[in-house]
């Protein structure tokens, strides 16, 4: 791994910090989910959450990639990933469950940020680029399973990629992008009007568009000055909590 490939791309004296932008994407997964969980297929408004929601996963992989390089013990930081990821897999399920109380659905975006973080210490620890390779593949194998699918391990491999290039990290946004809409064109291209599927096309690129402009355009590299511990830990407990909750009205409802 090259030298300072986690350093921050942009560093403003003046916009918004890490903290602000994660909140932002917690916002964004409230919505997608809310939309996944209880809005009926078709709807203009599932649409456009569900189009939102795609802000989350670009960006947590953003700050991921970022924050593996500043962390204190890597050990900690993938225990803890692992920690809430099994403490948010019940909820994950009851939540997301079409039909009764329960069913596995695949596992959680914490297990996805996990194999994320395994990318990073792949990349940086083996020497080997045969082995470094295989077991790139080995995980983004494994992340088919997982929530965001092997989106999330190729945005990770993109911004390890980018590096400090403001010009490469752009590339590493709009590349996702663009392919997240073509994909999304094609999958209801037949099915659909063209126009309805060239409108869920730009509408599935928004929340990923937005999330480059945010970060590129008016993250400033810092954290929040204050509530640093308030925010690490209440992105954790957001993420089972919520779960739990839409599931409970999900089932209860």
């Amino acid at each position: 791994m090259k030298k300072g490939f986690m350093n921050r791309m942009v560093e403003n004296k003046k916009g918004i910090n890490r903290d602000a932008i994660k909140y932002i994407a917690v916002v964004a997964m409230l919505a997608n989910h809310f939309a996944a969980i209880f809005l009926n297929s078709g709807t203009l408004l599932r649409m456009f959450l569900l189009g939102i929601g795609n802000f989350t996963a670009i960006t947590m992989c953003y700050f991921l990639v970022e924050g593996y390089g500043y962390t204190h013990s890597k050990k900690k930081y993938m225990g803890r990933l692992l920690l809430f990821a099994i403490l948010s897999q019940i909820p994950f399920c009851m939540a997301f469950t079409k039909q009764g109380i329960i069913s596995f659905i695949g596992f959680n975006m914490l297990f996805t940020l996990l194999l994320c973080f395994l990318i990073c210490l792949i990349v940086e620890k083996v020497p080997n680029i045969v082995l470094k390779i295989v077991l790139i593949i080995l995980i983004l194998f494994c992340s088919v399973k997982c929530d965001w699918g092997i989106g999330a391990p190729v945005f990770t491999l993109l911004f390890i990629w980018s590096n400090n290039s403001i010009l490469k990290k752009k590339i590493a946004f709009i590349i996702p992008t663009v392919l997240f809409g073509l994909y999304n064109f094609i999958s209801c291209y037949g099915k659909l009007p063209i126009e309805t599927c060239i409108l869920n096309a730009v509408i599935c690129m928004i929340g990923m568009g937005m999330s480059g402009i945010c970060i590129i355009y008016f993250y400033n590299g810092k954290r929040a000055e204050i509530g640093r511990s308030f925010s690490k830990w209440f992105f954790y407990i957001f993420y089972p909590l919520h779960l739990l909750i839409f599931a409970l009205i999900r089932i209860l409802a």
